[in-house]
């Protein structure tokens, strides 16, 4: 006669080590725990609070910071860790972002550094400099020069390249070594073994003010897109030397950056405190407005993974957007942090760098709560289930109202509030006038369409 009998592996029972945790079989049916949605609870509030108490998104300041008023900055595309700044009085500094300490100090511009960018060499080791007294430099992060007096090697310029007027902006080709500028009145496509420009567009759509911001799609080889003074929004075709299109806004747009894993889309930083999202396929209207700030929006960064970018403002804010959200996430502000001119997210997306007009350069960590260094696979599921609970349950008001809230300053809360009392009232006075309006002159319009003056082919 045969018996069947339960027969279980020792390793299935038994613990690996003294540290692990006791093994333990549970009967998940619903049934069997009544409890179970209000536990979770419990534990999604505590959640929410765990999150906000362990908030602590400043890491510090990059050394001692600029002598004057930061004005650029831009990290390498294939390094993590070289990061350079420009400032109002024509200095470079190459800082160390593992140590937060500056490497060397460079002597670039006699006017303000207006643009700075890593070429996609195959160290990543070189960079472009441009500023307003009509030239631009390429820089090796290396020193190149000794010192006559017997201090620390300097730099000295590799190449020079210069220009009737100023230079506003500057970018690099994501593959192809070469690089874009924005100047006075024109864009400019440059190569580094050319002293002259390979490509001008001169005639931008009959205006004559000055371009501002110049930047390359990572993914179209041949597409640039430009802001320029009079508000405009443009595309050009480096392939058949051609203008494409244009759109005008309201107000002007003060930076602008294609997002990195879907290349259709940009986002700008607009003079009317808000962001603008746009289809380059569709210029008529943006496809996402963010809102939040409550002065001009100066800069914007993607983070390397597309999902997210983060805005400096002049109301001395930087905030964090979702892709698919038009609030902020977050909002970092400091007591002593003054107007902010650049942004940049670190190639891991872990960190957000910011300067402004204190003369200072901050790290941020991308996610407030988050800790640094290496966590183990307990600490790591306890994350990620901390905030699949919280994700699940942050419709509820309780949990809503601890997730969402920040302190912000006494100003920024004022404007906010004068900013909606401002906006019912312009949707009130123009509600008036569709009611009573006999000839029908006025009538209900999108908002997404009241950013947009007109398009330009």
């Amino acid at each position: 006669m045969k018996i069947q009998t339960l027969k279980r592996s020792v390793n299935s029972i038994e613990r690996e080590c003294i540290g692990d945790m006791r093994r333990e079989s549970r009967n998940l049916q619903p049934q069997y725990h009544p409890m179970q949605r209000a536990r979770e609870y419990t534990r999604a509030v505590t959640a929410a609070k765990l999150d906000r108490m362990f908030a602590k998104p400043l890491l510090g300041n990059l050394g001692n910071g600029h002598m004057d008023a930061v004005t650029c900055s831009a990290v390498s595309r294939r390094s993590l860790l070289p990061l350079v700044s420009g400032s109002v009085d024509g200095q470079i500094k190459l800082w160390d972002l593992a140590t937060r300490k500056q490497v060397s100090e460079i002597n670039a511009h006699s006017r303000p550094v207006t643009g700075l960018a890593f070429s996609v060499n195959q160290n990543g080791d070189h960079f472009y400099s441009c500023g307003e007294d009509g030239l631009m430099h390429l820089w090796s992060i290396h020193p190149s020069m000794s010192s006559t007096d017997g201090g620390p090697a300097q730099h000295g310029p590799m190449a020079t390249w210069r220009t009737a007027g100023s230079f506003k902006s500057l970018d690099h080709h994501w593959f192809d070594p070469q690089f874009a500028t924005a100047s006075d009145d024109a864009v400019q496509v440059w190569s580094p073994e050319r002293s002259t420009p390979l490509q001008t567009f001169s005639d931008l759509w009959g205006s004559e003010d000055s371009v501002t911001t110049v930047r390359y799609n990572p993914a179209e080889r041949n597409l640039l897109a430009q802001c320029s003074a009079d508000r405009g929004i443009g595309l050009h075709d480096t392939r058949t030397a051609s203008c494409l299109k244009k759109t005008i806004l309201k107000m002007r747009s003060n930076d602008l950056q294609w997002n990195p894993m879907e290349a259709m889309n940009f986002v700008v930083a607009n003079e009317d405190y808000n962001a603008y999202m746009f289809d380059m396929r569709k210029l008529d209207a943006p496809t996402r407005i963010y809102k939040g700030h409550t002065s001009a929006v100066m800069a914007v960064s993607w983070s390397p993974t597309g999902r997210e970018f983060c805005s400096g403002s002049y109301d001395r804010t930087v905030r964090i957007f979702a892709v698919n959200g038009g609030n902020s996430r977050d909002i970092y502000h400091t007591k002593r942090m003054q107007r902010i001119f650049t942004v940049q997210y670190t190639m891991d997306s872990s960190f957000i760098i910011s300067g402004s007009d204190d003369s200072n350069l901050r790290l941020w960590k991308s996610k407030a709560s988050e800790p640094l260094g290496q966590k183990t696979a307990r600490e790591e599921a306890s994350l990620q289930y901390r905030q699949a609970l919280i994700q699940r349950y942050q419709h509820l008001p309780e949990i809503k109202s601890i997730h969402k809230s920040r302190k912000v300053p006494k100003v920024i809360k004022k404007q906010a509030a004068q900013t909606v009392i401002m906006k019912e009232s312009a949707d009130r006075k123009q509600a008036n006038r569709v009611k009573y309006d006999r000839k029908g002159q006025y009538k209900f319009e999108a908002e997404r369409k009241k950013a947009v003056v007109k398009q330009v082919d």
